[in-house]
C-alpha cells in the first residue's frame, strides 16, 4: 500500500511533458508537397509531428537534375523553433511568432536572408514565402499535396 501511495504521488509531482497537441497546431503542414513547372520539379515533405517534433526535407530538380535540398526540423516545448539547414548547412533557428488555423509565420531577424519564413495551407495547396523582415526582398513556392 505504501509503494502505491509513494507511486502516486511521484506521478502527481512530476509534470508530464508537453504534448505537440498542447502547442501550436502544426499537423495541416504534413504531407508531401511538390510542383512542377517548365522542367523544374520542386518538393517538400514534412512528417507528422509526434513526441514535440517535425523533420522536414525539401529539393528542387531542374532539367533532370538536383540543384538544390534542405533539411529542416520545427520542435516544440517553451517554445516553438524551425531550423533550416539549406544545402546541408550549420542550422539556422526562426522563432514561431504568429500561427493562426493553417498558416505560420518564423522570423530571424539577426539571419541575413531569409529573416521571415511563412507558411499558409489551403486545402491541398500548400504555400511557403521566405523574405526579409520589411519584405522588400521575397521568394515564394507553391505546392500540392500528393497522394
Amino acid at each position: 500500500m505504501r509503494l502505491s501511495m509513494l507511486a502516486l504521488c511521484l506521478a502527481l509531482a512530476v509534470p508530464a511533458a508537453p504534448a505537440f497537441a498542447d502547442e501550436p497546431d502544426l499537423a495541416w503542414l504534413a504531407g508531401h508537397w511538390r510542383s512542377e513547372n517548365n522542367g523544374r520539379v520542386s518538393e517538400e515533405v514534412w512528417m507528422a509531428p509526434e513526441g514535440g517534433l517535425m523533420t522536414g526535407m525539401g529539393r528542387t530538380i531542374r532539367d533532370g537534375r538536383a540543384v538544390s535540398f534542405e533539411f529542416l526540423h520545427i520542435t516544440t516545448g517553451e517554445e516553438t523553433v524551425y531550423v533550416a539547414q539549406p544545402g546541408g548547412r550549420p542550422p539556422v533557428r526562426f522563432d514561431l511568432v504568429s500561427q493562426d488555423g493553417d498558416s505560420a509565420v518564423f522570423e530571424n531577424p539577426d539571419h541575413d536572408f531569409p529573416q521571415r519564413i511563412e507558411y499558409t495551407r489551403e486545402g491541398d495547396r500548400l504555400s511557403a514565402t521566405i523574405s526579409t523582415l520589411d519584405r522588400s526582398r521575397e521568394i515564394s513556392w507553391h505546392w500540392t499535396l500528393q497522394d
